[in-house]
């Protein structure tokens, strides 16, 4: 007589993991707050292709899948809360620094289907040997907390993101949804750097947001420069750039100039001999010598001074710009490479975590989708931040590898779901104690799970 299989779902994680995900969820109702652990534990432990169906099934949720499916639109909705007690936890975690780099920037997510709302054609950033100069899905303008970690190099830790909604997909939205404001990205990440600013303004110190070009526009730093932040980007090759304000003059009347009446080409400054200097700076994990020239510029974009710096390349040059006039060439220059901690990010979510496969229809339901993954990354950076390498990085079924690489994302959350089994068996040999080949059988299986 054939038997129904019951999946018998988790009941014990490492105590540290459930203290975390138990203070994330209090910011939601109390009579649903006890999903999102499981949930969370479910997208840990999922394998093959990661929709919220396979979410349910690993975390045993299966019968209940209808609460659970509503329950991630009621996420997406409440994604601003969440990601306010996820970076709480960040700042209580991390160790303390003069200054905070926060990255911008966004990527598309591939989706199929007439009905994926929210969904629409855009520019394929990453199109490939196939050529697809467009994509079919969704834009996620992102933002991500930058730090260095002493041993492993610069790591992204991605807190919140906004959805991207062409003008012309907003009619299909409405009529599903109900008003739904147009804003551009840069009205996006505008909304973003205000969010992290308001949470973290109490700590005191310098907050930098450092993104790619096409963020280095009037609209952006108007509205992000007088909360006292710092930007840093690369700088158009023609720039309008003019020279400092002259000096006043003794007993001179009226407003002061806020630009030069020179005008400064970079094309120029970049083909002079003279002026260039060899800097020592560590860029992508490795401390290289960059040859670069630097002086003080006046831009109308950005309303007043900002620092300009020239990088000589093999072939050709380029430029950046820091609004904060004293920095120095090295922070300018390490800052934004440190932008490129989010691209990492953007592929590890992606590739690791399967952001895009979820396969769910309600745009509120496709915000809780991408915010969750992002949280899974952050939080298993920050559990394995003060982990030893040795204990992240597992060879023995890769002995070919190089087992002094620094582990890897994949490694690292391995290492998570290899934790959650062991300590789920540790707690079960406790009240049934077992003969050792089992024990080790079950190690065995374990590690071929994680």
């Amino acid at each position: 007589m054939a038997t129904r299989f019951q999946y018998r779902a988790f009941r014990q994680t490492p105590r540290e993991w459930s203290e975390w995900t138990d203070f994330v969820s209090a910011a939601l109702r109390s009579d649903t707050k006890f999903r999102l652990p499981l949930v969370m534990l479910g997208i840990l432990l999922a394998h093959g292709r990661r929709t919220v169906s396979s979410w349910l099934r690993a975390a045993g949720l299966s019968k209940h899948y209808e609460d659970y499916y509503y329950f991630i639109s009621s996420v997406g909705r409440k994604a601003d809360v969440l990601a306010a007690r996820v970076l709480e936890l960040l700042v209580q975690r991390l160790p303390p620094c003069d200054r905070i780099v926060l990255a911008v920037d966004d990527t598309p997510t591939s989706r199929y289907g007439p009905e994926v709302e929210g969904a629409g054609l855009h520019h394929n950033p990453t199109s490939g040997p196939d050529d697809h100069k467009f994509i079919y899905g969704h834009v996620w303008v992102t933002l991500a907390w930058v730090v260095r970690h002493p041993s492993w190099g610069t790591i992204g830790l991605p807190l919140l993101a906004r959805l991207y909604v062409k003008a012309k997909d907003l009619p299909e939205l409405i009529a599903k949804r109900g008003p739904w404001p147009f804003r551009t990205k840069l009205q996006l990440a505008a909304e973003l750097v205000e969010w992290a600013i308001e949470r973290l303004k109490f700590l005191g110190c310098g907050i930098w947001i450092v993104a790619d070009g096409a963020y280095a526009y009037r609209s952006l730093l108007r509205r992000i420069l007088p909360l006292g932040v710092v930007f840093v980007s690369r700088l158009r090759k023609d720039a309008g750039l003019r020279s400092l304000p002259p000096a006043r003059k003794p007993g001179q009347r009226g407003g002061r100039r806020k630009y030069g009446t020179e005008k400064f080409s970079l094309t120029k400054r970049a083909a002079h001999r003279h002026g260039w200097e060899h800097i020592e700076v560590t860029m992508y994990g490795k401390t290289i010598v960059k040859t670069c020239k630097s002086f003080l510029a006046t831009w109308p974009v950005v309303g007043g001074v900002i620092r300009v710096v020239i990088v000589r390349k093999s072939q050709g040059w380029d430029a950046f710009f820091c609004t904060d006039p004293q920095a120095s060439v090295r922070q300018i220059l390490e800052c934004f490479s440190d932008r490129g901690a989010l691209e990492q990010v953007f592929h590890d979510v992606k590739e690791i975590w399967g952001t895009g496969q979820q396969q769910v229809r309600n745009v509120w339901s496709n915000i809780g989708s991408f915010v969750l993954n992002l949280w899974m990354h952050t939080l298993i950076e920050l559990w394995a931040w003060n982990r030893p390498g040795a204990e992240l990085r597992d060879r023995r079924l890769s002995p070919w590898d190089s087992t002094e690489r620094r582990p890897s994302h994949a490694d690292r959350r391995k290492a998570l779901r290899l934790a959650c089994l062991s300590h789920e068996f540790t707690s079960l040999a406790h009240q049934n104690p077992m003969p050792q080949e089992m024990a080790e059988l079950f190690g065995s299986l374990a590690l071929l799970a994680a």
